[in-house]
């Protein structure tokens, strides 16, 4: 069977480029070089702000000077996620392989959340044969772990009257509103104890979860690792003498988490037990998520000796708290089939220097009330169980504007290009559009683009065709605006 063909080339040259230049999150630095070097070879004003935002001004092209100016925006960083540890993000280009209809990363997240959208603004600019009125290319840095560049904008950066968000992953859908969101953090001081004599050292791990988006994907019902761990614990605990060792679960506090490992210690005499409970427990998780997770990975193996643990009471109240924090969605909202509201236990961490284990959730909410609620609700468990618990102040939500120009012409311009409605919704997961909306707001927006799957894990993949029917969309919108 012959390669799918790259269209637009353009973009796809332009994608090329940017998943050479690496691009961690709040370490954009080599990124916003790139960028601004990008638009002052085409000739075009090219600004970066206080914060490392850029901005690249392109004029109109001729007779279309009356045109309102249009904000394109992007994100330039992308999350981390390696197969292993042998990956240098900070220093090595993203290599993709085309497999069908799709392109992914070698091992890695792909970092088409958000370098397609990038690529696209990109190709726009370089572009001599787009209609458009005036345009402003902005790409912000640090969306994924803080949306610190939309945060600190500063009102005035952007000048456009209309914004296109370029960092959704559905190609036929146009969403107009988002969930806002924060981030909680638990902390549990442990002391250091010496282990009991006659253990039997055992570690635990599950891997190859398909993990996701913690916002996008939260209704899947995927696995989350953290809890399955925890569960397991829970009930081993029940049954014997158990004494935590180490763990290390999770990653990024906006990924569901796909893998994950703890060291424990059980009576020797108990090992055949452990091992038998294990094999009963992974049976029965395999069949619960069966659909979602036909490739996890469960192993149990002895492992060395340890001379300390955990404090047995800490170790007790850890287990007991993520055995009973809500995970997942909490509620659904009552006018359209979105999740309103949910969490997401995102990483336990072992931190030995410091004494501590650190827990890290995110909470999420089209209803800032209902948000609010949310991490009152993992706070209160997590302080009953003894940790110190510190709620971040979070982001605002994008509300849904019903007398949206913007949209009425995407929505009649993808309807003449595709020959269908697209599907108008909102998304439960934080858009930069929630700040914008409060920086600037009277700015009409809407965010869509092309089809992305595994987004935030190794198995990021980008629908080749989907491409080119953004690409199309978007140049539509502009010439009819």
């Amino acid at each position: 069977m012959s390669k799918i063909e790259l269209k637009p080339a353009s973009v796809f040259e332009c994608f090329a480029e940017v998943n050479k230049v690496p691009r961690p999150s709040k370490k954009e630095d080599k990124m916003m070089e790139f960028l601004l070097d990008f638009g002052k070879k085409l000739g075009l004003e090219s600004l970066r702000d206080e914060c490392g935002n850029v901005i690249i001004r392109k004029p109109a092209t001729p007779g279309m000077e009356d045109k309102p100016t249009v904000i394109l925006q992007s994100h330039m960083d992308m999350v981390c996620e390696p197969s292993d540890g042998s990956f240098d993000f900070e220093h090595n280009a993203i290599q993709t392989t085309i497999e069908g209809e799709w392109m992914r990363a070698n091992g890695t997240t792909l970092g088409a959340d958000d370098g397609i959208g990038v690529a696209m603004e990109m190709a726009l600019l370089q572009a001599n044969d787009v209609e458009h009125g005036p345009i402003e290319c902005v790409f912000t840095r640090d969306e994924e772990t803080g949306l610190t560049g939309a945060f600190e904008m500063k009102p005035g950066f952007m000048t456009g009257k209309y914004l296109i968000n370029l960092d959704s992953e559905d190609e036929g859908q146009i969403f107009v509103s988002c969930a806002g969101g924060c981030r909680t953090q638990a902390i549990f001081d442990y002391t250091p104890t010496p282990v009991p004599e006659g253990m039997f050292f055992a570690k635990l791990s599950v891997d190859k979860l398909t993990g996701g988006h913690s916002g996008d994907d939260i209704d899947k019902k995927r696995a989350n690792a953290n809890k399955l761990l925890m569960r397991f614990l829970y009930m081993t605990m029940k049954q014997t003498e158990l004494h935590l060792i180490d763990i290390q679960s999770g990653g990024l506090h906006n990924a569901i988490p796909a893998k994950g490992e703890v060291t424990i210690a059980v009576p020797a005499g108990w090992k055949h037990e452990l091992t038998v409970n294990w094999n009963l427990f992974v049976s029965d998780v395999e069949q619960e998520y069966e659909v979602t997770e036909p490739e996890v990975l469960f192993d149990l193996q002895s492992t060395d000796a340890a001379d300390m643990m955990v404090d047995d009471d800490t170790a007790r109240r850890l287990i007991t708290a993520c055995q009973a924090v809500d995970n997942g969605v909490f509620a659904m909202c009552q006018s359209i089939d979105l999740v309103e509201t949910s969490s997401n236990l995102a990483s336990i961490h072992l931190v030995p220097e410091k004494k501590e284990i650190q827990l890290n959730s995110s909470q999420r909410s089209s209803i800032l009330s209902a948000r609010h609620n949310m991490s009152n609700t993992i706070q209160a468990c997590f302080e009953l169980a003894g940790a110190r618990v510190d709620v971040g102040e979070g982001y605002p939500g994008w509300a849904m504007n019903p007398n949206s120009q913007l949209l009425k012409v995407a929505a009649e311009q993808y309807k003449a290009l595709f020959g269908k409605e697209p599907i108008v919704r909102g998304i439960h997961a934080g858009l930069e559009c929630g700040l914008f909306s409060e920086k600037y707001p009277g700015l009409d927006m809407v965010s869509f683009g092309p089809t992305l799957r595994g987004v935030h894990s190794v198995t990021e993949k980008l629908h080749i065709p989907t491409v080119q029917m953004v690409w199309d969309h978007l140049l539509a919108i502009l010439k009819n605006i």
